[in-house]
């Protein structure tokens, strides 16, 4: 799988990178040994990119499983997830991430969401800290807006930022895409399949089971759904009549913003993996990038958790 670099001095890495808040529960319980197949059919394709979170409920301690004797193999990828950004709470949560994943390193550890009340000085000055300590290689953060993310850059080096992005949600291309790619932080969207709306498996009607969190978002609900199922469909028949699916459509565009470094996206099953994976070498043209967006008129998601 092809590699780029994130940031304008960090380490190459899988231009798609493995979303473990699947894999943790987050979208419905999968069983554990699954879990394990799907990481390592990952690896075994290339990609070596691996998100996570301490907030990925049980997503650490099943990648801990997967990666034992492996984690040479990843560029693993975790998050602080609490309000709590003091020092003293920083180092435990990481090594807790640390003795749940079953490492002494995380090589990306990053900031899950901008927490005003705590001064970025400090929260960026505890991060050096476990940099020194090497517990940590790179810095990024998530969530972070343009202004919240050139505040952090004023005491140490950001590696990377993570914002929600996919062709129905658009948002972070005023702002914060053409910030990352004028300062050199490396963009890993999230949420790049939608929740999985932009794999056009779900039809309007759909029930998902009480553990999944889509049953608290708005588009996957009545008219709306349908409203936006609509345009999926249009995408899809685009996708299949170049010889390819949506899923592999909605990563490759993503990869064809020039500011993004890798795509995260997540999976299940070791199938799922590999369906995602043969996007990588598809490049999208000018061309095929208008013909979308006439597809799309405009549409854009508004997206609200209950």
């Amino acid at each position: 799988m092809d590699t780029r670099m994130l940031g304008k001095d960090g380490p190459m890495v899988s231009v798609i990178c493995f979303g473990a808040w699947p894999i943790g529960g987050g979208l419905g319980s999968v069983p554990e040994a699954q879990c394990i197949a799907a990481v390592h059919a990952a690896l075994e394709v290339g990609m070596t990119f691996i998100d996570t979170a301490e907030g990925y409920q049980t997503s650490e301690s099943v990648l801990g499983k997967a990666l034992a004797g492996r984690r040479h193999q990843a560029f693993l990828a975790t998050k602080l997830t609490g309000s709590d950004h003091s020092f003293k709470h920083m180092n435990n949560a990481l090594d807790n991430s640390l003795r749940t994943l079953g490492t002494d390193y995380i090589d990306l550890y990053q900031l899950h969401s901008p927490q005003p009340q705590w001064p970025i000085e400090d929260t960026m000055a505890g991060l050096m800290r476990l940099r020194e300590l090497g517990k940590i290689r790179y810095i990024g953060v998530s969530n972070f807006s343009p202004e919240q993310t050139s505040e952090a850059m004023s005491f140490g080096p950001i590696h990377s930022s993570q914002p929600r992005y996919n062709m129905l949600w658009r948002d972070s291309e005023a702002d914060v895409l053409p910030f990352c790619l004028a300062n050199g932080i490396g963009v890993i969207p999230h949420s790049v399949l939608c929740k999985g709306m932009l794999t056009g498996n779900h039809r309007p009607g759909h029930q998902f089971a009480p553990d999944d969190e889509r049953t608290r978002f708005n588009f996957f609900q009545g008219e709306y759904f349908q409203h936006i199922y609509d345009v999926v469909q249009g995408l899809t028949q685009w996708a299949q009549d170049h010889g390819r699916d949506m899923v592999q459509l909605a990563i490759a565009w993503t990869l064809a913003n020039p500011a993004v470094t890798s795509a995260i996206v997540g999976a299940k099953s070791a199938r799922q993996v590999r369906q995602n994976a043969r996007a990588a070498d598809w490049r999208l043209t000018a061309s095929d990038l208008r013909e979308l967006d006439e597809i799309q008129a405009g549409f854009r998601l508004v997206w609200v958790k209950d």
